[in-house]
């Protein structure tokens, strides 16, 4: 089968987002289909295309940014040429260009499968709410056409302005993920490196530096956990210096950690290897996420992997992992007691926490989650078990 997905921003860059569709797309290339990215050239070191791990990537020069979003004069062309090679497209949203490659397919009589990502919610002013109101539309646009609308979970489609228009057409697929195996060798090398020692109890957050990921809020509760466990060190996994649209935040953030010194440390974009010893270190990864552009935090599964326990937001979506599992705790959003409290009652007991993550983990490697997708394709593509294999239940678990 031939795919073409589309996506604002590929890697090398970091989001959630980019992170599930490499993952997303290296798998269905692993399956024998034929895989094309469509996404911008936002560095303008990076190639203009490339296969990466039998993925082919076509990356677009970008003529505009407003806001987190990007505008590409030759997407016109390159969307008509992609889409006419495709069998199936998969748009993944947020995306500005999401109508007119949807309209494009439906012209072409190409099936469209939408791949909705989460609420938008950008800062105020004037180029943000014009770049908010410009996604919506395309989003309703792309929505309209497509013939199935993707999300991780029914609980955040029902809780979203937006997906709740489209129930009819949901089909849940849990996010990908995947962790690299390591040896021994490579926990002492991350101790070393981060300098963590013998009895240092690690709170553990992997994000970009990003208004709606609530960093200020562990920031606010770490003088209260080290009241009661004064060997805390929080470490904070992902981009935390020049995050696009975020720099008055990072500001602020930075005002909070100072006074915390040697227990908070940004560690930045890591390694794969030392992605895995990070969540095997943490004796719990915190997940404060504030509103509904974090709609479920593959973070969550990667520490269940590693019974890790985790504590979450008590927002639609990103609470159904520890739900499901009751691997964690679920507290109040923007409640930095709570969160403190939550912290502490899982340090005195992490075994408590460790929950049954096995059916969960199953269903979230890439291989089940492109497997999935490949189900998905193969509905739209007839029209005739379509109507009959849209639901509106969760991934069982």
């Amino acid at each position: 089968m031939r795919i073409l997905i589309t996506l604002t921003y590929y890697r090398p860059h970091y989001s959630g987002l980019t992170i599930y569709v490499e993952r997303q797309a290296r798998a269905l290339a692993a399956r024998g289909h034929e895989v094309t990215i469509l996404t911008s050239r936002f560095d303008r070191h990076l190639p203009k295309e490339e296969v990466h791990d039998g993925v082919r990537i076509v990356r677009l020069n970008v003529g505009l940014h407003i806001s987190k979003g990007v505008i590409m004069p030759a997407m016109p062309f390159w969307a008509w040429k992609l889409v006419r090679q495709a069998d199936v497209v998969n748009l993944h949203v947020p995306q500005f260009d999401a109508a007119p490659i949807a309209l494009l397919s439906r012209l072409m009589g190409k099936p469209v499968v939408l791949t909705y990502h989460c609420d938008l919610h950008l800062p105020q002013g004037f180029v943000h709410s014009v770049a908010n109101h410009v996604s919506n539309i395309a989003n309703h646009v792309a929505a309209t056409v497509a013939s199935v609308v993707v999300h991780n979970t029914r609980d955040y489609a029902e809780h979203s302005t937006f997906l709740r228009r489209y129930l009819d057409k949901l089909i849940p697929v849990y996010p990908p993920v995947e962790l690299t195996p390591i040896v021994p060798a490579d926990r002492l090398a991350f101790r070393q490196k981060f300098e963590l020692q013998a009895g240092h109890r690690v709170i553990g957050m992997a994000a970009r530096l990003a208004t709606e990921k609530g960093v200020e809020y562990l920031a606010q509760a770490l003088p209260q956990v080290l009241e009661h466990a004064p060997q805390a060190r929080v470490l904070v996994v992902g981009p935390y210096q020049n995050v696009v649209g975020e720099e008055r935040y990072a500001e602020r953030v930075m005002l909070l950690v100072e006074p915390l010194n040697q227990h908070w440390k940004f560690l930045g974009v890591l390694s794969p290897t030392e992605m895995t010893v990070f969540f095997q270190e943490s004796e719990v990864i915190v997940l404060p996420s504030l509103n509904s552009t974090e709609s479920y935090g593959m973070v969550q599964v990667e520490s269940l992997l590693c019974d890790t326990p985790v504590i979450a937001s008590d927002l639609p979506g990103v609470r159904v992992p520890v739900k499901l599992t009751g691997s964690g705790l679920i507290v109040p959003v923007a409640d930095a007691k709570a969160l403190a409290e939550a912290i502490l009652q899982v340090l005195e007991a992490p075994a408590r926490y460790r929950g049954d993550p096995e059916a969960l983990v199953r269903l979230s490697t890439p291989a089940a989650v492109a497997e999935a997708y490949e189900n998905i394709f193969d509905l739209v593509l007839d029209h005739s078990r379509l109507n009959v294999a849209l639901n509106p239940e969760e991934p069982a678990a």
